[in-house]
């Protein structure tokens, strides 16, 4: 179960609130430790299950805290015009999902210092006013007043400029403000964070050689977690990179076959029982047997580009016309037909994959002629392997059956986030779908 899946308990301004399983391992954890430090704390006289209660309540209280924090990001990002898919309550704390960046280095730096700054006065306002709840109940003052330290330190904490911190999000906010370039931000503020984990991770260390136990292992599992996370934003950035330096031709492949326009639907038919998938001649071009959905047909007429067929005069007609009838009295337009140029960007044929019941694109030439195809599975291999991976052809099997891209990739989303902050434009470069000549 990922970080951003969980059990939903409600909705907050229209963004759900959902509860991970881990959540439940750091609430009993702090339960235990707040019970350990209230025991001391507390009047003599306080019985051992108001203690356990006070430490509940705290702990609970603490997580409200963090859920206030997201929520200052979550409202801000609204506020940006950015959706927010849901705020999660984790074992390292709380994290909020959007669907994408805000377009603009000032938007992300609003977003980025909201959650710090609503740590920051609820810390602040309840310093303040522990000494008069001390007055009212001995009980709830230390409760208060821990509340308001760890506010405090809740705020400062993610103030340290690395990522994945919200100081990490100002710092790119910052560069990005200054150089123009976001991904310029963000390479700056992943280099502070790597630096921050290996720090966490040796105090850590040190730490526990020194006896401190749990605030050794919490330091070095939240450099471990920091390290993760500036790998997973090391990778994105190669990932963009590659989705802006590979040009469609070099990815493309040749899922069509050519007809002439005076073929009989009875040959039509021939063909396509020879190209269903399983029979071996619908497989992709040095792929895996396992292909999706058939080739496409395309139809000359004495050397010039007059169409593309489908199965619908074999279904509509009867048998018996078969023979009669040709393929060129039922043709679609190539302008019917998804389609990008092939010296196109990656990142171009992404998007465009992305749109509704688009499954395949037809790849022009220069001049405006068919050249080859370009499906999601073949798009996400290409990535890989610039990224060094190479899956196994197992798995490229089952990409293809479904017709997604391998391993999950969410190419779509970081094509989406490239255009919205600006790192790469349609404008002057917008996808080319027209048709052959």
């Amino acid at each position: 179960m990922a970080v951003g899946e969980g059990w939903q308990l409600l909705k907050i301004r229209g963004i759900p609130l959902r509860i991970h399983p881990t959540w439940f391992v750091i609430l009993l954890v702090a339960t235990l430790a707040f019970e350990q430090q209230f025991r001391r704390e507390l009047t003599p006289g306080t019985s051992p299950g108001m203690v356990w209660v006070v430490a509940l309540v705290t702990a609970l209280l603490l997580f409200v805290s963090v859920l206030l924090h997201e929520l200052g990001h979550s409202l801000m990002a609204l506020a940006q015009g950015v959706k927010v898919r849901s705020i999660t309550l984790f074992l390292l704390g709380g994290v909020a999902s959007v669907e994408r960046e805000c377009s603009t280095a000032r938007g992300a730096l609003l977003v980025a210092a909201a959650g710090p700054a609503v740590s920051l006065v609820l810390g602040t306002a309840l310093l303040a006013g522990s000494h008069q709840v001390t007055h009212l109940s001995p009980v709830l003052g230390p409760m208060v007043q821990e509340l308001g330290t760890l506010n405090l330190v809740l705020g400062l904490f993610n103030l340290l400029p690395g990522l994945p911190l919200d100081g990490g999000l100002i710092v790119k906010a910052l560069v990005w403000q200054v150089t123009g370039s976001q991904r310029r931000g963000v390479e700056v503020a992943n280099a502070c964070g790597r630096l921050l984990s290996l720090l966490a991770i040796s105090l850590g260390v040190l730490l526990l050689l020194r006896g401190a136990g749990i605030g050794g292992a919490w330091l070095m599992l939240l450099g471990w977690f920091g390290l993760g996370a500036s790998r997973n934003q090391r990778q994105l950035l190669q990932i963009q990179q590659v989705l802006r330096d590979l040009q469609v031709k070099e990815v493309a492949q040749r899922r069509f076959r050519v007809v002439e326009a005076s073929t009989s639907l009875r040959q039509l038919s021939d063909l396509r029982l020879g190209t269903a998938p399983g029979t071996g001649g619908g497989a992709v071009p040095g792929g895996s047997e396992a292909a999706g959905a058939p080739d496409w047909l395309l139809v000359c007429d004495r050397g010039r580009w007059k169409g593309v067929i489908d199965d619908a005069p074999l279904q509509e007609l009867p048998v018996q016309r078969w023979d009669e009838e040709r393929v060129g009295d039922h043709l679609r337009p190539l302008e019917s037909l998804p389609a990008i140029s092939e010296s196109a960007p990656l990142w171009q044929a992404v998007l465009k994959l992305d749109e509704p019941n688009c499954e395949r694109l037809l790849v022009l030439s220069p001049a405006g002629l068919p050249s080859g195809t370009l499906e999601r599975p073949e798009l996400g291999e290409a990535v890989l392997q610039r990224l060094g991976l190479r899956l196994p052809p197992a798995l490229m099997a089952a990409a293809r059956r479904g017709g997604t891209y391998p391993l999950g990739l969410a190419l779509a989303q970081v094509a989406r986030g490239m255009v919205g902050t600006g790192e790469v434009t349609e404008s002057g470069a917008a996808l080319q779908s027209s048709g052959a000549r």
